[in-house]
C-alpha cells in the first residue's frame, strides 16, 4: 500500500521483514487502543443510557453525531457516579466532550429524543477510553533519537489513525446526505402522485363540461290540442 508521504528505501531482505514486523505491530496496538462506537435508534420521546465503570484519573472522549430524523438533533448529557451532571447539550446535531474522570465508578451518558413527538432519530457515537498507547516500547522515556525504521512506523502510525478519522466522517456524511436524498425523493412521489390525481380530476371535470355545451336539448311530448 503506497502511503503519501512515505520515503521508500531500498533496503536489505532481512531489515525488509523486519520493518513489516514493527509496522504490523503498531497497526495492531492502533486497532486495540479503538474504543467503543456504536449506532443507535432513538424513537420519539424516548431516551437511551450508557454506563461505563472507570477508574479515576482517567481520560475518556465521547464523540456524537446525529445521522438522520427530524432537525437532526439530540440532548445529551453525562453523569458521574455522585449523580452530578458533568456535562448537558440540547438539540446538539453533533459535539465532541473529553474528561479526566475524578471518582471511581459507573459514569452515564444519555441520549434524549423527549422533545421530538413525532420523528425518529439515528444517532452515531464514539466512547474512548484512556490515553493511545504508545507505539514503541519506553517510547515516552527514551533519551535517544528514533532509528529511520522506527520513525516510518511511527509516521505510518499516525497516517493510519488520520485515515480512520476521515473514513469514519465521511462515512457519517454519506449515511446523513442518504437520509436527506430519501426523504427528498419521498416528498417528490407524494407530491407527483398528488399532482397525478389533481390532473385526472381536472380532465375528467374538462370533459364533462365540454360534454355538456354539445348536448342536444330535445323539445317536450306535450303539445296544443286541435
Amino acid at each position: 500500500v503506497a502511503v503519501p508521504g512515505a520515503v521508500c528505501v531500498a533496503m536489505p531482505g532481512a531489515v525488509r521483514v523486519a520493518v513489516r514486523a514493527l509496522c504490523l505491530a503498531a497497526l495492531l496496538s492502533a486497532l486495540g487502543a479503538a474504543g467503543t462506537e456504536l449506532t443507535l435508534e432513538l424513537p420519539d420521546s424516548d431516551r437511551r443510557c450508557f454506563h461505563q465503570e472507570l477508574e479515576s484519573g482517567i481520560k475518556f472522549t465521547l464523540d456524537y453525531q446525529v445521522i438522520s430524523g427530524g432537525h437532526y438533533d439530540v440532548d445529551c448529557y453525562v453523569e458521574d457516579p455522585n449523580g452530578k451532571t458533568i456535562y448537558q447539550e440540547t438539540k446538539k446535531q453533533y459535539d465532541s466532550f473529553p474528561h479526566h474522570t475524578e471518582v471511581k465508578g459507573v459514569y452515564t451518558f444519555c441520549f434524549s429524543n423527549e422533545f421530538s413527538t413525532f420523528s425518529h432519530k439515528i444517532v452515531y457515537f464514539d466512547f474512548q477510553v484512556g490515553d493511545e498507547p504508545p507505539i514503541l516500547p519506553d517510547m515516552n522515556n527514551r533519551v535517544t533519537a528514533l532509528t529511520q525504521m522506527e520513525s516510518a512506523c511511527v509516521t505510518i502510525h499516525e497516517m493510519l489513525n488520520s485515515v480512520i478519522d476521515s473514513q469514519t466522517h465521511y462515512r457519517l456524511r454519506e449515511a446523513q446526505d442518504r437520509s436527506r436524498a430519501e426523504e427528498l425523493n419521498g416528498r417528490v412521489s407524494y407530491w407527483s402522485v398528488g399532482e397525478t390525481l389533481i390532473l385526472f380530476v381536472v380532465s375528467i371535470g374538462q370533459v364533462m363540461l365540454l360534454k355538456s355545451f354539445f348536448t342536444e336539448k330535445r323539445p317536450s311530448s306535450g303539445g296544443a290540442g286541435t
